[in-house]
């Protein structure tokens, strides 16, 4: 299921992905297109015994057990990469520190050998070439003037590259590209998340903590939205107050009043279309817009909708009673252009009929009709 998901977001978000891997690629050749190209040069140095200042065999065998410990190879490797050294090449080979700006150089020892190897990148190759060599040979002039025990020599004098270290346009494209997609793969995964936090948290704050339907502020906007799309429409909304609940808030426990009202939106979710809208209109009051109904025929899902709610409702093991909800219904049919608020003013007036009328519990508004479309009336 979890694979599922994140191949629809995939789906759903390609071209997040295309974007994103188009944009390193370009990104990355136009880097290349930019940069001044670094060329390496590399001169190796190899580290021995000097045989013939040695007194005898045994001197001999020393330096080249002495040899084997890394601290020998490590200091010449500190002395090439030293200050001193440095200025002396820049010495010997006539030029300024300022001469060489953006080159870089390394000394490093390579792995269970006595050989030292020196880097040097910059973007002359043949400059970086002659650094590397002057700087190897002045470590092996000094070297050789403190310590007659070892030789420092050349293995391979550096010579000029003809090809960069960097940038490589295709290599450093084909990475681009692929860091790209999964960049971009990271991406759709983040928006997807967030947009469905956020979606959440909307849905939160549209709908009423207890029944789970629409609040009375979002109901209001969706009957605004529906008068805007079809003016000229057919439309109904009632409310609909539970009349027996309005004495419990105060006598019973805030769980009893959750189920009555659990069970209320259970009953008008039965009764009512799959293209009707439910809300909660106040503590003891439910709102419904009946999209494409006239007057006549909300009358009788109405009456539906009274039967059902006229069912006692038990409120548990903690209370052996069983509450009647009395529902009481105003409802008014949208005609003439009126707006959301007069329409829902039309209702809340019938709504105030049926409270005083102990016959007749529901009343309809029509506009083709200036008195009450009464229950009655309607069944005649």
């Amino acid at each position: 299921m979890e694979i599922r998901l994140y191949f629809q977001m995939l789906r759903r978000g390609w071209w997040i992905i295309l974007l994103t891997a188009l944009t390193a690629l370009v990104a990355s050749l136009g880097a290349s297109y930019l940069a001044t190209p670094q060329y390496r040069s590399v001169a190796r140095f190899i580290l021995t015994p000097n045989i013939i200042e040695a007194s005898g065999p045994d001197t001999v065998l020393r330096s080249i057990s002495t040899l084997g410990n890394t601290t020998v190879m490590n200091t010449y490797a500190e002395v090439m990469k030293s200050r001193r050294t440095y200025e002396d090449a820049l010495t010997f080979m006539q030029l300024q520190r300022g001469d060489l700006v953006g080159y870089s150089y390394e000394a490093e020892v390579l792995s269970d050998s006595s050989v030292l190897e020196l880097i040097v990148t910059g973007p002359n190759p043949q400059l970086a070439a002659e650094m590397a060599n002057s700087i190897g040979y002045q470590t092996i002039g000094f070297t050789r003037s403190l310590n007659q025990v070892f030789n420092l020599d050349f293995l391979d004098t550096a010579v000029p590259s003809f090809y960069p270290v960097s940038p490589q346009p295709v290599r450093d494209a084909l990475l681009a590209l692929v860091f790209g997609v999964f960049g971009g793969v990271a991406l759709v995964i983040l928006n997807d998340q967030i947009r469905f936090s956020l979606e959440a948290f909307g849905r939160r704050l549209q709908l009423d903590p207890v029944t789970g339907v629409y609040n009375s502020k979002h109901f209001f906007r969706l009957v605004e939205e529906e008068l805007a799309q079809s003016p000229q429409g057919v439309l109904t909304v009632g409310i609909v107050e539970l009349d027996g609940i309005r004495e419990l808030f105060e006598t019973v426990p805030s769980v009893s009043l959750q189920r009555i009202l659990h069970r209320a939106t259970e009953s008008l979710r039965k009764e009512l279309r799959g293209h009707d809208v439910i809300g909660r209109w106040n503590e003891i009051s439910f709102i419904v817009m009946l999209p494409n109904t006239s007057g006549g025929a909300a009358t009788r899902i109405f009456e539906r909708i009274s039967e059902a709610l006229s069912t006692p409702v038990d409120l548990g093991n903690l209370f052996d009673v069983k509450v009647n909800l009395d529902p009481l219904i105003g409802g008014a049919e949208y005609g003439s252009g009126i707006s959301a608020e007069e329409l829902l003013e039309k209702a809340n007036s019938a709504l105030e009929r049926a409270r005083k009328d102990n016959t007749n519990p529901i009343y309809v508004w029509e506009m083709k009709n200036p008195f009450w479309a009464q229950k009655k009336a309607i069944e005649e």
